[in-house]
């Protein structure tokens, strides 16, 4: 019997190893029916954005007049030199967003040279366990952690701080190649106190202070849409940026509004590449996407 020679046995070896790591990799989880679909021409950067109803509500097809700001923001940029995913879903926390597999997905196409928009909190404050969502995060940014059963998985749980999840985005997209991370804070909602509109400092803070413990960008688009909200007066952001008796939901012309101010803060960013990518004249009108509903 012929013996081969001990490097081919070894390259064999490897071979073997690696076939084996092949072929035992786990499947990527099935995504819900509710998530975006997309494609990507593979010679591009691209900008991911995550997030929740703020930025991509529903299917993305203007039920009930209400929009996200992650369908009209890719207007502003030059598709053909970038591409822009909006791969945000409705419902979402910094948590299940990542327990649903969907943070899965998104780092599976990403690449080196990508770039990753972040926005989260509004559902962020919900209870942690229950039978209903089971979504919730623990306060602040720190290491703390609560186990539990989850009502809803029924699967064991480790919980994290809003905050640690957030870095988690911000590390896990970097590990992968990502040259800019920016987190925004939350937008606020259409609810007013003394003539102007009610502004987050919770969320706000924590997504500044993760943003700056990984050495990630921070714009605090919340602000900046709350400025042009007290500007505007709260009968006419009822009237022209939310759907008839809706609080929450922006309606087109209220996610435009809230895609500019967005963009504003990158532009005013220090050394922030993804600022290249925008068209020098943006348009000033955006038409609704053909077919679908105010």
């Amino acid at each position: 019997m012929t013996k081969l020679p001990h490097a081919l046995l070894v390259l064999a070896g490897l071979f073997s190893t690696v076939a084996f790591a092949q072929t035992t990799m786990p499947a990527l989880p099935k995504l819900s029916a509710w998530a975006a679909r997309y494609t990507l021409n593979p010679n591009l950067p691209t900008l991911w954005i995550v997030g929740a109803s703020a930025v991509r509500n529903g299917h993305d097809t203007g039920n009930d007049g209400q929009w996200g700001w992650g369908n009209p923001i890719a207007s502003f940029f030059d598709r053909s030199r970038i591409n822009v995913v909006n791969f945000a879903l409705g419902g979402t926390s910094t948590r299940t967003y990542q327990s649903m597999g969907l943070w899965d997905h998104a780092l599976a196409d990403m690449k080196p040279g990508d770039y990753l928009l972040i926005q989260f909190g509004s559902n962020d404050s919900s209870p942690v366990n229950d039978k209903a969502r089971a979504r919730g995060t623990l306060k602040g940014n720190g290491e703390e952690t609560q186990e539990i059963d989850n009502l809803l998985t029924k699967k064991h749980e480790i919980v994290h701080t809003f905050g640690w999840y957030v870095r988690k985005y911000i590390t896990d997209a970097r590990a992968k190649g990502a040259v800019c991370e920016i987190v925004l804070s939350p937008d606020p909602k259409n609810s007013w106190k003394d003539g102007k509109v009610v502004r987050s400092t919770t969320f706000p803070a924590w997504d500044e202070a993760a943003a700056k413990q990984e050495n990630a960008l921070y714009v605090d688009s919340g602000a900046l849409i709350a400025d042009k909200f007290d500007a505007a007066g709260q009968d006419k952001v009822t009237r022209e940026y939310y759907p008839e008796h809706e609080t929450e939901h922006t309606d087109w012309e209220g996610a435009i509004l809230n895609a500019r101010c967005i963009v504003e803060g990158i532009k005013g960013l220090d050394h922030c590449e993804l600022a290249n990518y925008l068209l020098p004249n943006p348009p000033d009108d955006l038409p609704l996407p053909s077919g679908k509903a105010r």
